[in-house]
């Protein structure tokens, strides 16, 4: 790149950097300020203005407000005050966000608690919230009812929503019916401050039980403020949401972009690939929120009349993989797309200001020493970081994956790098690494394999876990499927090592969601091209889904655990054996052969 393009680009990456921080920095920790604040002030400066708009149904500013009223003082009725604990068991509607909004507005923390889970695992995230009040949507009690069995102790119960609640419960609809919508006292908030606890947030869950993050004030406004800067939203947006609100992509970003700035809130109950560019034509969406996953659900949608007739000038998200982003802005006409990297509980926050295809980020070598982000080496085949002679970690070279660590700083009053853990206090210690660069500091460890270019340009690779090691050399499994997923025939696509009797590492596994132009034997010729003998998938499973979490993301763990035993599986598995040169279906007899190392892997 020539030095005056070179110099230009750095300085645009500085002015949109700055401003980043600046929006980020302005939250203090010690400051009273709470999210409660921010929609009274907003009611009070635009009450007319339209907040919210779902299944056709639109609220003002004003009429959030009043909702979120009486859901206080039902929780003062219920002698729920600051820091007590709501869990919230509801698909996205209106009252979810009324719900949270007017808890926080007596100091109350919500637990938005996952709406997948059922039984032990749904008990399991109820349990550690140690919640005072269970409140369900009625389209999920009979999900609240599965976890039943598996408490010890059962909390009260509400449901909202129902004509007959659930055995047992209250039904909240009839008591916020009779409570005033007049403002709680703002002295009931008197004493907290940004820091103290807005959520429970649960991490997704694709390894096992999810952890309740710990979510404050603090980090809301910091979030909000920051994605407003970046995004630049406007009043006049209209910004849609598809995404879950229990979780932070939907509720939090989108939630607080627009309660930052007085745009509409555009709810939607579920994604849907097939109505999505029409609603956004009908409801003048301007912005949206993505996860990676959808924006490929929505390139299998046959081509129409929708995809280019809309107001859409942005969409913000993260896990957009390379494969998808060109066809994907090409075909829709998405002006801009802001992709970052963070995690619900993180304090490492990255995001791509230029719009460089398959990137999270830059950080630029002037920037690294003022950046509180590194990567370090770390040993896949023995799970665990490299350390140099003097026993501290060993950052990355440009072109190295490692993993993604976040400095928590010293001080708890910093407005910035604060790690806020979560309920149970050893999973918070595992979080953190002390000692990685020097005697005493700590750093919040990822889990995450990313890679920076010489120019400082981020990739995300892999989850540490999903990464496996193969005949010598490691596989990102993030990176095949990309591959995979480009195929003819391929709609869908997850990769996973599985264990092999009698031989080191895990092999390739790929689970598959293919249409009726796949065929096996081009697909080995493809795979024999395009990827590296030691990561092509030894196995292929032929599925007629890929199970996801509540953000999207492939839940692997039942994948892995069923390996590629076809006694244990009823989809259709394939095997690659290179002496025929493709693809033979995998029966009981194949598997006993490789097991018993009569094949040669």
């Amino acid at each position: 790149m020539p030095v005056l393009a070179r110099l230009r680009r750095e300085l645009v990456f500085a002015r949109e950097a700055a401003k980043m921080l600046r929006a980020t920095r302005s939250v203090s920790p010690a400051d009273p300020t709470t999210v409660a604040d921010l929609l009274e002030r907003r009611a009070d400066r635009t009450p007319d203005r339209e907040a919210l708009l779902f299944e056709g149904r639109s609220y003002s500013y004003a009429e959030v407000d009043r909702a979120t009223n009486r859901v206080a003082h039902w929780a003062r009725f219920r002698g729920i005050g600051r820091g007590g604990v709501v869990a919230l068991l509801m698909e996205n509607r209106p009252e979810f966000l009324f719900t949270w909004l007017g808890l926080a507005k007596i100091g109350a923390v919500t637990a938005l608690l996952n709406t997948n889970l059922r039984g032990q695992a749904l008990a399991h995230g109820i349990r550690v919230a140690a919640p005072d009040v269970v409140l369900a949507g009625a389209e999920l009690a009979e999900a609240l009812d599965t976890a039943r069995p598996h408490l010890e102790a059962i909390p009260e119960v509400w449901v909202s929503g129902a004509k007959t609640p659930l055995a047992g419960a209250n039904d909240l609809d009839a008591r916020l019916a009779i409570e005033s919508d007049a403002r709680p006292r703002r002295e009931l908030r008197d004493g907290m401050t940004a820091a103290s606890n807005l959520f429970y947030i649960y991490t997704s869950g694709t390894t096992g039980n999810p952890k309740a993050a710990r979510f404050s004030h603090a980090r809301f406004l910091q979030v909000t403020r920051g994605f407003i800067a970046a995004a630049r939203i406007r009043a006049n947006d209209r910004i849609l949401c598809v995404l879950p609100l229990f979780h932070t992509a939907g509720g939090v970003v989108t939630v607080g972009m627009a309660l930052g700035t007085g745009a509409t809130l555009v709810l939607r109950r579920k994604f849907s690939a097939s109505a999505f560019w029409r609603e956004c034509r009908e409801q003048r969406v301007t912005v949206f929120q993505y996860i990676g996953e959808l924006c490929r659900y929505m390139l299998h949608v046959p081509p129409g009349p929708d995809d280019r007739s809309h107001a859409v000038r942005l969409a913000v998200g993260n896990g957009l993989r390379p494969d998808v982003w060109k066809p994907f802005a090409e075909r829709f006409g998405v002006g801009r797309i802001l992709e970052f990297y963070g995690a619900t509980e993180g304090n490492v926050a990255l995001m791509n200001l230029e719009g460089t295809v398959g990137a999270v980020g830059r950080i630029p070598e002037w920037a690294r020493r003022r950046t509180p982000v590194r990567l370090v080496r770390f040993d896949v085949e023995r799970e665990e970081h490299v350390r140099s002679d003097d026993g501290f970690f060993v950052e990355c070279e440009p072109g190295e994956v490692g993993e993604v660590l976040g400095e928590i700083p010293a001080d708890p009053r910093a407005p910035l790098g604060r790690f806020e853990g979560y309920t149970a206090e050893d999973d918070t210690r595992k979080k953190v690494l002390r000692n990685v660069f020097r005697e005493g500091d700590a750093w919040f460890r990822s889990g995450d394999l990313l890679r920076r270019d010489a120019d400082g340009t981020i990739h995300f690779v892999d989850r540490i876990g999903d990464t496996f090691r193969w005949k010598g050399e490691n596989v990102a499994t993030t990176e095949v499927a990309e591959v995979l997923s480009t195929l003819r025939g391929v709609r869908e696509a997850t990769v996973y090592g599985v264990a092999v009797a009698d031989h080191e590492g895990r092999a390739g596994m790929a689970a598959l969601v293919v249409d009726d132009r796949f065929d096996p034997d081009a697909f080995y010729g493809e795979i024999e091209r395009q990827l590296p003998v030691y990561a092509r998938p030894l196995f292929v499973r032929i599925s007629g889904s890929i199970e996801v979490t509540g953000t999207f993301k492939h839940r692997k763990v039942d994948l892995v655990r069923e390996g590629f035993d076809p006694r244990r599986i009823d989809d259709p598995v394939w095997f690659r054996d290179d002496q025929a040169g493709k693809f033979v279906a995998l029966d009981c007899a194949v598997f006993d052969r490789i097991s018993s190392g009569q094949v040669r892997l």
